[in-house]
């Protein structure tokens, strides 16, 4: 007999107190329960029920074999209703964390397509510029750009960005062009005020060498958008990914700053909580995403 049908029927007789009422339970006659249970007995080498003309109660043995089969048959329930739900429609609210550049400059223009393909999904999408802890504060998903900082999350990658220091042509002809990486202590730079190691670029040279720079700069604000335009306009040199900069940069709005430098590479990805299943919902978005922005990157914005 099937272990699993045996392991149901023994636990529905301790659920239901006697034989009768779990064959009610399990839509079976009484004595196919008797069968099972007895089979199950058998092949353990134990009694598990005690049974007299009144009741039926579990042995000592049979009290802690129902533990264990009960949470067996409860993994299994919940097996069977992940299977469901994973081959269901995508459904549900997808709550999303981005960060305020991306998410407004590429991610809201294209969540209408999104909610279009799957009018069954509701998103409640959270611009910040924070780190956020997907779990502990609820969020199904997130876009995160740059090195991945926590390895237990699942990721798929999306794209990559680059990123380069740039200015406007009005400014350098001002200020005069930096040749090479120490040049820049004489300009004024623009600085991202929510980075956690403060104003100070990380900058590979042509050498492969890692370098630091260090200012106080002329402008910190915590928004790459308004660094974009404060470059435009003039104000300094900017160090900023080209999901911001390509377009300014093909209208000629703003110039590389030191075209010799090697290009700093940025994976764009989508992660969210591990486990062995993904919800229909962030799978759905997930597939969405990377059809959208199979074209993307790293200059391609």
């Amino acid at each position: 007999m099937d272990r699993l049908t045996e392991m149901e029927a023994f636990a529905t007789v301790v659920d239901q107190g006697g034989f009768t009422d779990a064959a009610k339970k399990m839509g079976i006659s009484k004595s196919a329960v008797s069968k099972h249970v007895s089979a199950l007995e058998a092949r353990l080498g134990a009694r598990l029920l005690n049974r007299t003309t009144r009741r039926v109660s579990p042995t000592e043995i049979g009290l802690a074999y129902y533990d264990r089969a009960r949470r067996v048959l409860n993994d299994a329930g919940e097996a069977d209703a992940l299977v469901t739900s994973m081959q269901s429609a995508p459904s549900g609210l997808l709550r999303i964390s981005v960060a305020t550049d991306f998410g407004v400059n590429h991610l809201s223009p294209i969540l209408g397509g999104f909610l279009l393909e799957y009018p069954d999904i509701t998103v409640n999408m959270v611009l910040n510029n924070r780190y956020v802890e997907l779990i502990s504060e609820g969020f199904d998903m997130a876009i995160r750009v740059g090195e991945l900082e926590d390895s237990t999350l699942r990721a798929r990658k999306l794209c990559d960005t680059s990123k380069r220091m740039i200015g406007a042509p009005g400014y350098f002809q001002k200020f005069g062009r930096p040749q090479k990486i120490d040049d820049l202590n004489d300009h004024k730079l623009l600085h991202y005020s929510s980075q956690a190691n403060g104003n100070v670029w990380k900058i590979t040279a042509p050498s492969g060498e890692k370098r630091q720079v260090r200012s106080n700069g002329w402008l910190t604000v915590n928004d790459g958008q308004s660094l974009l335009h404060a470059a435009i306009s003039g104000l300094g040199i900017a160090y900023l990914p080209s999901f911001l900069y390509a377009d300014a940069m093909r209208q000629g709005l703003v110039e590389e700053a030191i075209p010799g430098l090697p290009v700093e590479l940025l994976g764009i990805y989508a992660v969210y909580p591990p486990g062995r299943f993904t919800q229909p919902k962030v799978r759905a978005f997930i597939d969405f995403l990377v059809r959208h922005y199979s074209d993307k990157g790293p200059d391609a914005w």
